[in-house]
């Protein structure tokens, strides 16, 4: 394979001055970019004066405000609450159904286990602090040989005696170490561990750790000597440095050419006497299914002593370092922490609180103004309790005592505004609360909207966190004890997933949510109990567990025994066929109520015309009578009128005859 001139490697260059050579740059690289801010960031958190940070020449006051300090382990705190609040920070699922359930709970316990004797949450608290000052948290997961001691007993003299020791099992374990930023070495171009072709652990360990090592043949067995003083490596480089049994070991985890790896392994095999010039160099032969680099670790002591390197041997082929950034800085693998978000509102803080310090010390302490010529001669004049001032004449002539007037009262408006500044950069609570909005002075509704806004900052870590960080340390550390450890842990493909919750914050915002919806619900309602069993397994109680034991176990009583069940069942079909009785008669009652309804619609209908029949009825009966009596009228008018015909004719015949006395005249009815 051919890469270019730049990248030939001539045959006499060495493993160890290849990895040095990179990490020289890489250094000088971060030095150049980084060091200084995150040392400025370090000084902020810790709250150590350095010259540097002074804003001002006249700057006498060294005070720094505690306000990022605590915007840092209340942003930290909440993670950690967050990641650990529950205990089990980790789940683990697998594809191969129920029959291998009891596997994933043994290796979720037998986890957690070695996790808690390890410390593991000690140190991720640890990395979520560095991560927070200056951007990125880093740890080396890291394997170590472990003699784990346990009491016990054994029966001797054939059982009539019982011996009392302990029972001591060799054991590799897992270990997860915090790496600082002025120790960690990356790719400049790389924006992950996984991107990069490398990357290196450059830092001071005991000098004994090197040597117990080269007794277990882990390292080789050379002399390493003392390595020379470098405050740039110091976890604290305000501190004066401690030079003595002290190595500067490099780890180099990466790619690095082939040929290169096989002459380091050879020359790590060497003894101290023995010299590399005796192995026999070859060039690395043209092989086109051969990478030309190959995955290896290296440990280099004092910057060029070689004592390990060997091609990666864990199973996974992953690298053994771990890292996170508290915020994303996209195309950069240094990411954006608490300090950098809060940095300027800071400095402006605490140049406000020296400057307002410096003024009160003009306008506190007394000054005195004297007149020189008036003074005896040698006299060293100054004030304080008890002091005699000579004078050459009237001392009210002499002296006058004055200051610069008083401190402007905005100074205090002004500090606290700065404040709420670093407050809402960083997004952290204080325990007064954002003044204006979370400590009371607004609405409810403004309160959740506060509430929220800041929730989401920290989910977003916390996400960030968990998928870049914890995940992957998990999933490390379960392959290491797979293939170091497989009497103990079962070797399978398993998923691991978090079971990370709400920080504090967002918890008590949520249990208040929760008390609102459970004050509007009965306590007969069934989604009664589910709510009171979230509350408390929202809160910080000191016995959750037990309450939440005994809630199941109320719930469970409450629950009807199969005896029960069919009682009840029975109770419910007697209940329903009565219920279907009472149903079928209001359903016939009903029915004739309805056709009585009918009936009577129908006879409101018919009244009308019932009433004209009756009154045609009693039209034609009228009718009738009325014919009978003109009938009758007739009758008697044809009687009349016979009568009269026959008057008629004895009239005419009277007036025929002589005239006789008149007789009164009668009618005869009928």
């Amino acid at each position: 394979m051919d890469y270019g001139d730049n990248d030939v490697l001539s045959s006499d260059e060495h493993l160890e001055n290849w990895v040095m050579a990179k990490c020289d740059s890489w250094r000088d690289h971060y030095e150049s970019n980084y060091a200084e801010r995150f040392e400025e960031f370090y000084r902020l958190w810790r709250g150590i004066w350095a010259a540097e940070d002074m804003e001002r020449k006249s700057e006498r006051s060294r005070i720094i405000s505690p306000a990022l300090q605590q915007a840092v382990e209340s942003s930290v705190a909440e993670i950690e609450e967050a990641t650990f609040g529950r205990g089990k920070y980790f789940d683990i699922t697998d594809d191969l159904g129920d029959a291998e359930a009891q596997d994933v709970v043994y290796l979720r316990q037998k986890l957690h286990e070695d996790f808690e004797k390890t410390q593991i949450r000690k140190q991720v608290g640890e990395c979520l602090i560095n991560s927070a000052v200056f951007g990125t948290g880093v740890a080396e997961v890291v394997l170590e040989e472990v003699k784990e001691m346990a009491p016990a007993t054994q029966p001797i003299m054939d059982g009539q005696l019982q011996a009392v020791g302990v029972n001591v099992t060799d054991r590799t374990v897992v270990k997860l170490r915090p790496v600082l930023p002025q120790n960690f070495l990356i790719d400049p171009v790389a924006t992950s561990i996984q991107d990069a072709i490398g990357v290196a652990v450059d830092e001071f360990v005991p000098r004994h750790k090197v040597q117990q090592l080269q007794e277990e043949g882990v390292y080789r067995s050379v002399y390493v000597g003392q390595a020379a003083s470098d405050y740039d490596l110091e976890p604290d480089q305000d501190l004066t440095s401690y030079d003595e049994d002290k190595v500067r070991l490099t780890k180099y985890y990466g790619l690095v050419p082939r040929y290169l790896l096989e002459i380091g392994e050879k020359e790590a095999m060497l003894d101290d006497d023995e010299d590399i010039a005796d192995i026999e160099i070859e060039e690395p032969e043209a092989d086109e299914d051969a990478s030309y680099y190959v995955e290896a670790i290296v440990v280099i002591a004092n910057g060029g002593i070689l004592l390990k390197a060997e091609a990666n041997p864990y199973m996974m082929q992953d690298r053994p370092v771990v890292a996170f950034p508290w915020d994303v800085v996209p195309g950069r693998f240094w990411g954006r922490g608490v300090c950098e978000k809060g940095y300027n509102s800071q400095k402006a803080l605490d140049t406000e609180l020296r400057a307002r310090i410096d003024a009160l010390a003009l306008t506190v302490h007394p000054m005195m103004a004297m007149d020189a010529t008036r003074l005896p001669r040698g006299s060293r004049p100054e004030v304080r309790p008890g002091k005699i001032i000579l004078t050459n004449g009237d001392p009210k002539s002499v002296l006058n005592p004055f200051n610069f007037g008083q401190v402007n009262q905005i100074t205090f408006a002004q500090a606290a505004e700065l404040q709420k500044m670093v407050q809402m950069s960083t997004g952290a609570i204080d325990s007064a609360g954002i003044p204006g909005s979370i400590n009371g002075d607004a609405t409810a509704a403004g309160i959740s909207m506060s509430l929220g806004a800041i929730i989401k900052r920290h989910k977003r870590t916390l996400i960030n966190f968990q998928q870049s960080f914890l995940i992957p340390f998990v999933k490390m550390a379960a392959c290491r004890y797979m293939q170091f450890d497989p009497e103990n842990y079962p070797v399978k493909d398993y998923k691991f997933n978090t079971t990370s919750t709400l920080g504090i914050i967002a918890r008590e915002y949520e249990v208040t949510q929760l008390v609102q919806l459970l004050q509007t619900m009965p306590a007969e309602s069934p989604l009664y109990n589910t709510l009171i069993q979230s509350i408390i397994d929202n809160m910080n109680l000191s016995n959750r567990e037990e309450l939440m034991a005994k809630l199941a176990q109320a719930e469970q009583a409450s629950q009807p025994t199969p005896e029960q069940q069919q009682m009840q069942q029975a109770a419910a079909q007697a209940q329903m066929a009565f219920q279907q009785s009472q149903t079928a008669a209001l359903n016939g009652q009903a029915q004739e109520s309805q056709a009585r309804a009918q009936k009577i619609a129908v006879e409101t209908q018919l009244a009308p015309q019932e009433l004209q029949i009756d009154q045609i009825k009693a039209v034609t009966a009228n009718l009738k009578a009325g014919d009978q009596e003109d009938k009758e009228f007739e009758r008697r008018m044809k009687i009349a009128q016979t009568f009269l015909k026959e008057k008629e004719i004895d009239l005419k015949n009277q007036s025929q005859q002589p005239q006789q006395p008149s007789q009164p005249l009668r009618l005869q009815q009928g």
